[in-house]
């Protein structure tokens, strides 16, 4: 494991508004310090930003929770991001996504899904592998989605991934949850 390169802030460093929110975001997860939201915390204003709008295509996006949450983790597992696979595989698991269904969506495309989830992982695929998506996958996705869930879905990948390049590169330390995984 390597040594963060930026640690999680205490009090001092994220001050009296972004503390309140670590402290939150923590007790939520269910851990006692959520690494990646002290971190980021550091960078004040900026931070609060972020959060906004992480938290417009999660908890609070377009696709349905269980999606997204099938997205999330496509995406973690795609960038081998194990601190986004800890905690996606307990908030997945409150969206419907057992275990069996969690190795599933590791799995990928062809684990058995019906067309709709098989057209979710295959851009997830394809957004993660080649930044684009091609013709026929879009013309697939557009079936399924609406245009303004077609938007929310790339953002939502693209956010993913973003922030599993943001905890390889400041080496986030994975969270320790009580009572398990």
């Amino acid at each position: 494991m390597s040594t963060p390169r930026v640690s999680p802030g205490t009090f001092g460093d994220l001050g009296p508004i972004n503390w309140l929110v670590v402290r939150a975001m923590s007790i939520a997860t269910g851990t006692d310090n959520a690494h990646i939201f002290a971190t980021l915390g550091r960078s004040k204003g900026l931070f609060r930003g972020w959060l906004h709008f992480s938290s417009r295509m999660m908890p609070f996006g377009e696709l349905s929770r269980r999606e997204t949450e099938m997205i999330i983790i496509r995406v973690a597992h795609l960038r081998e991001c194990d601190y986004e696979l800890d905690h996606h595989r307990r908030l997945g698991a409150r969206a419907g996504i057992d275990d069996a269904a969690f190795d599933d969506v590791v799995e990928g495309p062809d684990a058995g899904w019906g067309d709709r989830e098989r057209t979710l992982l295959t851009a997830v695929d394809e957004l993660v592998a080649d930044r684009d998506l091609s013709d026929a996958t879009w013309a697939a996705l557009r079936r399924h989605l609406s245009e303004r869930q077609a938007i929310a879905f790339t953002l939502l990948v693209g956010q993913y991934d973003s922030l599993a390049t943001t905890i390889g590169v400041l080496r986030v330390q994975r969270d320790e949850f009580g009572g398990g995984r």
